[in-house]
């Protein structure tokens, strides 16, 4: 068989097991071109097709402020040795790929890992990861940096980093250590021009501190408007107004009719963890020592010695994510001078009418409910929920927890979720009607620790049970409610620190 015989042979083989319409008696080195795994023909170079795209896109370059536009991701060009002839021309093929997958460009993919958080019945919640894009590095790190510095002071921020904190000599705060929780990867890749690429600041550290580029709702100030009445009015705490206008310096700062604010809900895109060491001075309520005078009738009272308060050194440690205390720990308490008690006399005999004081509570008739003073979250709102209480904390474990006032206990129980009314779970609490309008709920008590029961009367300052972290809480601390009428039940949550 002569040469040119064996070659026509050979070639309707390739016919025949192919499917090939176009015979060659010489096979050549052409690119199939495959996008999502679909073969769409082949090219004589894939060099050509990569400068044709990029000479095509020209929106792309303006739009990212890029000199190069590459092919899509799921583009594949794979070289092959065939006899078929169909070939396709560069733009054949760009005109097939343009509408049916994204073009890419350099940049770089940020990943924010999620945390992992536990529900109330002890059930893994996996955190949400989520990736982010941008065209440059320094985007991202100088966004995050910023970020940070809506939190923590620019100031306090750069001390830290540049070890020039001021040491504490009585009394004051050092910051000792900052980090952000979540596992954060960044990596250089080709990245889809469909996806939302950041190229700014403003606009990814608006995306990590409120979880949305979209405009934040505005407010125009009023006559007599306060910090905390815009912020409590406008269902948000005062310190995430203060993050969202950041030209006000705390929440005494001075507002001006017609200026206008910004009311935006903070939603952090990560978890920033501040650890400060804090000292500070203060004041140790003293007891109340009750006697009778059977004599005198129930309602009168007189104090036969005067109460002093005492005062102590407290060195905490204080830990807050994303600008909001989640504990206190006390690591040491220095007693700077102790309290004196106070000895009240009131009356045992029972009048026609049996009283229980004024119909009205007012400064000065309240006790403080704990043996500590610092408070780790305020009543008012926050995320968008309203707390509705004040949180006490850094007494210690098991710490006494005393009434605010005299009256009757009407609830002492653990009920998961009984309690619910948008805070959540409560865990072991008490509730003591003052038989004036108010009541007053004491929750996240130690297990076994609540030492009355419902229907027992009690008086202002007697032990009624012991601090701990019962339900939805991630430290210990009390959770003090003043209500006036039944708490969640038609009754109206006040904040308790205008009673003190």
């Amino acid at each position: 068989m002569n040469k040119r015989i064996k070659e026509f042979a050979f070639a309707f083989i390739i016919l025949l097991t192919t499917g090939f319409t176009t015979i060659s008696t010489k096979p050549q080195d052409l690119y199939r071109v495959y996008l999502k795994g679909e073969s769409l023909g082949l090219i004589e170079s894939k060099k050509d097709l990569e400068e044709y795209i990029d000479k095509e896109q020209k929106e792309i370059k303006k739009k990212y402020n890029v000199t190069k536009v590459y092919a899509p991701q799921d583009l594949d060009i794979v070289k092959e040795t065939t006899f078929d002839r169909n070939i396709k021309t560069t733009k054949n093929i760009y005109e097939e790929i343009k509408d049916k997958s994204p073009f890419t460009i350099n940049g770089y993919v940020v990943k924010i890992k999620g945390i992992d958080t536990q529900s109330n019945t002890g059930k893994t919640i996996t955190g949400k990861t989520q990736l982010l894009y941008v065209i440059n590095k320094e985007v991202f790190t100088n966004s995050i940096e910023r970020t940070v510095k809506s939190f923590i002071s620019e100031e306090d921020f750069n001390n830290y980093a540049n070890e020039t904190q001021k040491p504490i000599e009585d009394v004051g705060t050092i910051i000792e250590n900052i980090y952000i929780k979540n596992k954060i990867t960044i990596k250089k890749d080709k990245i889809p021009v469909d996806k939302k690429i950041y190229q700014t600041e403003d606009e990814l550290s608006k995306y990590l501190l409120f979880g949305t580029t979209e405009d934040q709702e505005k407010y125009t100030i009023q006559a007599g408007d306060t910090i905390y009445d815009v912020a409590f009015n406008n269902k948000i705490s005062t310190q995430e107004f203060l993050i969202a206008n950041p030209d006000l310096q705390d929440e005494n700062s001075l507002l001006s009719p017609g200026q206008e604010v910004t009311l935006g809900i903070l939603k952090p895109q990560f978890s920033l963890v501040e650890q400060d060491q804090v000292v500070f001075k203060e004041e140790k309520n003293f007891s109340t020592e009750t006697r009778y005078d059977n004599d005198k009738y129930v309602g009168w009272s007189q104090t036969l010695q005067e109460g002093v308060k005492g005062e102590n050194k407290v060195t905490q440690v204080v830990l807050k994510v994303n600008g909001e205390i989640t504990s206190r720990t006390t690591t040491n308490t220095e007693v700077l001078k102790d309290p004196i008690n106070e000895i009240i006399i009131k009356g045992g005999k029972q009048s026609a009418y049996y009283g229980y004081g004024s119909s009205l509570p007012t400064s000065g008739e309240w006790g403080w409910p704990a043996t500590c003073s610092s408070i780790s979250s305020p009543f008012g709102w926050r995320w968008g929920a309203l707390h509705d209480g004040t949180d006490i904390a850094g007494c210690g474990y098991g710490s006494n927890i005393f009434a605010a006032q005299a009256g009757t206990v009407v609830k002492s129980e653990k009920k998961t979720g009984w309690y619910a009314g948008g805070y959540g779970d409560n865990g072991e609490y008490i509730v003591i009607d003052h038989h004036n309008g108010y009541y007053s709920l004491y929750a996240h008590m130690c297990p076994g620790c609540r030492a009355v029961k419902e229907g027992d009367y009690v008086e202002k300052g007697q032990p009624i049970g012991g601090m701990g972290m019962t339900g939805a809480a991630t430290g210990v601390h009390l959770h003090f409610a003043i209500w006036y009428g039944f708490p969640y039940y038609g009754g109206q949550p006040l904040n308790a620190m205008q009673f003190y």
